[in-house]
């Protein structure tokens, strides 16, 4: 109960946030130059829009989760809000959790928002989009997001938001090649190749969410890719967050 009145709260600040607006609105924009650009893609300017629509949907939930989200606990400290919230019988694990889910909440209101504005451009200009391959698409960046959010959440309960924010960017972008290191990995001898491969199971495997190319392509994916992403994001989310409570259990603000 205590969590979802935090996550209320944390939801309508960051709806409220003039950087979520402006990231929207930025989006859009984005999206209305693919479909301007598109027709110069010599045949293939479908798939391109829908190819850079939604890696600009994910970029965009990306840079809100860095601006936004990594700030989150810092906001609270600063105002000094976060010592009259603790005081009272409030543990700071659900304190956590509540930011957590509030500023997931707005990460997947944007997402579904420029998704769906991508869809209307589409079907727009006569190119018959699939709306089920979009959703699944939208859908997969959004626990993307989700995962993302709950980094944001555990560096921000330890770090400030400059530390935070590169934290978190640090992490995504190695969890976007963690593919390319657990190959890497295999051609290396002994201990460089173990710490490497623990490296690359440790970040988030973000590819799994990634299934651009099938839906530029008007293809969907399979019902148990969609199954074992959403248990995957909701495990590691559940680790992060583990791990961010117990950390903000320990830290003092005065």
């Amino acid at each position: 109960m205590i969590a979802a009145l935090v996550a209320r709260n944390t939801f309508r600040e960051a709806t409220r946030d003039r950087m979520i607006v402006g990231v929207f609105v930025s989006g859009l924009v984005l999206l209305l130059a693919t479909q301007i650009l598109s027709p110069l893609a010599m045949g293939e300017g479908g798939r391109l829009a829908v190819d850079l629509g939604l890696s600009g949907i994910t970029l965009l939930g990306t840079l809100v989760t860095l601006l936004v989200g990594t700030s989150l606990v810092a906001k609270e400290i600063e105002r000094r809000t976060i010592y009259s919230l603790l005081s009272r019988p409030i543990a700071r694990s659900h304190y956590l959790i509540g930011k957590w889910i509030g500023m997931t909440a707005a990460l997947w209101v944007v997402t579904g928002g420029l998704g769906l504005s991508l869809w209307a451009l589409l079907a727009a200009r006569g190119l018959s989009p699939n709306p089920l391959s979009l959703l699944q698409s939208v859908y997969l960046a959004g626990l993307e997001l989700a995962l993302v959010a709950a980094l944001a959440v555990l560096f921000s309960a330890l770090s400030t938001p400059v530390l935070s924010a590169l934290y978190t960017l640090g992490a995504c972008l190695v969890g976007h090649w963690s593919d390319d290191l657990r190959l890497y990995a295999a051609k290396l001898p002994g201990t460089l190749a173990t710490t490497l491969q623990v490296a690359s199971n440790l970040v988030p495997n973000l590819p799994i969410f990634n299934m651009r190319t099938l839906a530029a392509n008007a293809e969907t994916t399979t019902l148990l890719h969609l199954g074992l992403a959403t248990a995957y994001a909701t495990a590691y989310c559940a680790c992060v967050l583990s791990l961010a409570a117990a950390a903000f259990e320990s830290r003092d603000f005065k």
